[in-house]
């Protein structure tokens, strides 16, 4: 594919030509505003943080001379319309999850999370090591963006459920609330399956209109209450092993920064992804054994729902490959993740293990 001319050529990438007079920051001053959109409602712990801190990096670093009006799901565009709203220009930059915008193009999971993908530390050393950050960049261009990962929740849950599921069976006509390629894994195991914002799940619950959800984890799904509404909780799944969150520049607006302000946006989101998922790490564990105390029943999926799981994300990942961009990212990536188990399965993982027996 040449990429510059499905950039000129295609629709989404006519809205990011146009760009350049839509997408203009704002002046004042000498100084440069941009505004993000993002996915999230204002204050949703660990996903808002992310937004605060990226925000709060970029002025700090630039000493005032950039700064981030950020607006949250629904105060210029809804939550799924954040991505449009850049490459058309009607905004200047977004914070999310990438694997929202998989029906752009599917490869766009890769920088969030795909089924039985990689943990954040394996993610962080595909992105800044090796050829991830390179890719990133080469997949937005296509749709007229500079795109970051900035944020990282660590693991997330498998899910909260009304009732408790046994068998792979279970999840037949079951109205499932799950993003990204993770959900088309659902699907192809029966599950009727839900994509809303984070803001619309516990309304959702509530009403019945979803049966079971994924959200984060402990410490951002007691936030978002859903233990008042769902009693069984899987604190492992195998959608989400670690999943990263992204800003994405306008191309135009990000070409049209100084040096300076590109590179204070590229080490602030790095600064934002390491620090978030230390926030998630520090407050699940905490949040989980609340959960407990409250009288939220733990479970883990029976081996045979994780093979169920495995068989369709085979297939669900191997039905893109007729998409060259996917399959060179999906290359990249697993080659990453197989060299970093190399060495992690035989040093911390024996530790880890060896630590809990001699220590307790």
């Amino acid at each position: 594919m040449d990429r510059r001319s499905f950039l000129k050529t295609s629709a989404l990438g006519g809205g990011a030509a146009a760009a350049t007079s839509l997408a203009a920051p704002a002046l004042a001053q000498g100084k440069v505003t941009l505004t993000m959109v993002t996915t999230w409602p204002r204050g949703l712990a660990g996903v808002w943080d992310s937004v605060e801190r990226f925000a709060n990096n970029v002025t700090a670093m630039s000493d005032g001379s950039l700064t981030i009006e950020a607006k949250a799901a629904g105060e210029l565009v809804g939550a799924f319309e954040s991505f449009d709203a850049v490459t058309s220009g009607q905004a200047d930059i977004y914070h999310g999850a990438d694997y929202y915008f998989v029906g752009q193009h599917p490869a766009f999971a890769y920088f969030t999370a795909v089924p039985f993908g990689m943990t954040a530390p394996e993610i962080m050393t595909w992105y800044y090591a090796g050829d991830g950050m390179k890719l990133h960049h080469e997949l937005g261009e296509i749709f007229g963006l500079k795109s970051f990962l900035a944020g990282q929740t660590a693991a997330q849950g498998g899910g909260w459920f009304r009732k408790p599921v046994n068998s792979p069976d279970d999840f037949k006509g079951l109205k499932f609330r799950m993003p990204g390629l993770g959900g088309q894994v659902m699907a192809k195991l029966g599950a009727s399956v839900q994509v809303l914002p984070g803001g619309e799940i516990y309304q959702a619950l509530s009403t019945g209109a979803l049966d079971a959800t994924e959200w984060i984890g402990p410490w951002s799904d007691e936030k978002l209450g859903l233990q008042e509404v769902c009693d069984n909780y899987y604190p492992a799944g195998f959608h989400e092993p670690g999943a990263a969150l992204s800003v994405a520049c306008n191309l135009d607006v990000f070409n049209g920064l100084s040096p300076a302000h590109q590179k204070i946006i590229e080490i602030a989101a790095a600064e934002d992804h390491q620090a978030n998922y230390a926030l998630f790490i520090s407050n699940n564990g905490p949040a989980l054994q609340r959960l407990k105390n409250g009288g939220t029943q733990i479970h883990a999926f029976a081996d045979s729902i994780w093979d169920a799981f495995g068989a369709a994300s085979k297939e669900v990942l191997d039905g893109f490959m007729d998409d060259e961009l996917f399959a060179k990212i999906r290359a990249s990536a697993e080659a990453s993740m197989s060299s970093t188990a190399g060495w992690v399965s035989v040093s911390d993982a024996t530790y880890a293990a060896q630590r809990s027996r001699v220590m307790g």
